[in-house]
């Protein structure tokens, strides 16, 4: 089975890409999705955040309170990094478990928002980016979480830079346009998946 990554930068339409994917039958695991599960009430790493970053993080329900965490951590590259080490290694660990699970499927969509920023390309076989200008990027995300262009700069900022994501894909999809030239981009990557799937092609 090909192991697809799917990639891009915050507002670049990666939601997009993966639900089509999703609709032409291909299996997409999320790990936004597991790293959210991961800290659910109750989950061994919920506690481990409470224990090395402090229970300041744990709202008043005992879930994460995911704001003030992300306001620390955007600030506090060691405290980034405590995260990282808490969920990364449980992330990747659930996500061969799912991909393990999969069977009679050519190939299957792993989104890993930050496949480049954490060198995660030997989890997949090949990587593929939705691919957006940096200021269409600020545009969306401006308008999508109604924050300043000052503040999506800053989110931007740290986050891979387009060069950079560009460099490590495998295949890139232009999401400039509207939503049904989007499909009609992912239904003809499908096709290329299931030939590349057949003939056994992994990462160039």
């Amino acid at each position: 089975m090909l192991k697809i990554g799917l990639t891009g930068g915050i507002a670049s339409g990666k939601t997009a890409v993966s639900t089509h994917f999703s609709q032409l039958g291909v299996p997409v695991i999320d790990t936004d999705i597991i790293s959210r599960e991961l800290v659910e009430p109750g989950r061994p790493a919920l506690q481990q955040i409470a224990d090395r970053l402090g229970k300041a993080f744990i709202a008043p329900d005992g879930g994460l309170d995911r704001t003030a965490l992300r306001r620390h951590i955007f600030s506090h590259p060691g405290a980034r990094a405590v995260l990282e080490d808490i969920l990364h290694p449980a992330i990747r660990q659930e996500v061969e478990r799912r991909l393990a699970e999969i069977t009679d499927t050519p190939y299957a969509i792993v989104v890993i928002p930050l496949l480049v920023e954490n060198h995660l390309e030997d989890m997949v076989d090949r990587v593929l980016l939705v691919d957006v200008p940096e200021e269409l990027q600020v545009q969306r995300v401006c308008r999508r979480d109604n924050i300043t262009p000052k503040e999506a700069e800053k989110i931007l900022l740290a986050q891979a830079s387009r060069k950079e994501r560009r460099q490590a894909a495998d295949d890139i999809i232009d999401n400039t346009r509207d939503l049904p030239t989007l499909h009609a981009r992912v239904d003809k990557l499908h096709q290329t998946y299931l030939s590349l799937s057949r003939q056994g092609t992994e990462r160039k």
